[in-house]
């Protein structure tokens, strides 16, 4: 009885633990959609876009892992599911974008994607360090945790290209580093839903 009764205690301390992290994770990612969504309007960045729906895309995520933290491993594992398909979704919409780009020729505004890409990369940075203890504990940390990951490859790989245009004086940078975060987001996607699909399978 004390055994079951202290069980019960770690996974509640388990779970306030993961909703403290959750809700500021998820107030950094609602305020930098919106900070970087206004920068890639402005500079008309396509790679700066991406980044945006990938921050929207995660703060969604992390209000769902906010609901799902006291869940049983079956709702844990739709929630992921549900998050895998929002991941896809975001891909879906950066590749318009891509297409609308393609169609309407822009040269970016290379000072603008550098300077917001940094700090992105801030911002996403303490959001890894934050959620790092927590990315094995289950399914649906673990899936939070690699929309995170996602996350600084993404600010890395705009600041490249930010340079790229600078140099070259061409909108081909951002539009070669946009399709490939459309290619992160995609297989993001497929790991995510992969992973909640077999634990799905394993409870059934």
């Amino acid at each position: 009885m004390n055994d079951c009764c202290q069980d019960d205690e770690l996974t509640d301390l388990l779970a306030q633990r993961q909703r403290g992290t959750l809700r500021i994770v998820l107030g950094i990612n609602a305020v930098m959609f919106l900070v970087i969504l206004a920068a890639a309007l402005q500079g008309r960045s396509t790679a700066l876009m991406a980044d945006s729906l990938d921050n929207l895309g995660d703060a969604l995520t992390y209000g769902l892992s906010l609901f799902a933290v006291s869940r049983g491993p079956v709702v844990k594992a739709r929630v992921a599911l549900f998050k895998g398909a929002l991941i896809f979704l975001a891909a879906c919409a950066v590749a318009a974008q891509i297409v609308h780009r393609l169609l309407v020729p822009a040269v970016p505004v290379f000072e603008i994607m550098g300077a917001f890409s940094l700090l992105a990369l801030a911002a996403n940075g303490l959001c890894l360090h934050l959620l790092w203890r927590h990315r094995f504990e289950d399914v649906n940390m673990s899936s939070v945790w690699e929309c995170s990951r996602n996350d600084i490859a993404a600010n890395l790989s705009v600041f490249v290209a930010a340079g790229a245009v600078w140099l070259t004086d061409s909108g081909w940078p951002d539009l070669v580093v946009g399709l490939g975060l459309l290619v992160l987001l995609l297989r993001s996607s497929a790991r995510v839903i992969g992973s909640a699909r077999a634990e799905l399978r394993a409870a059934a």
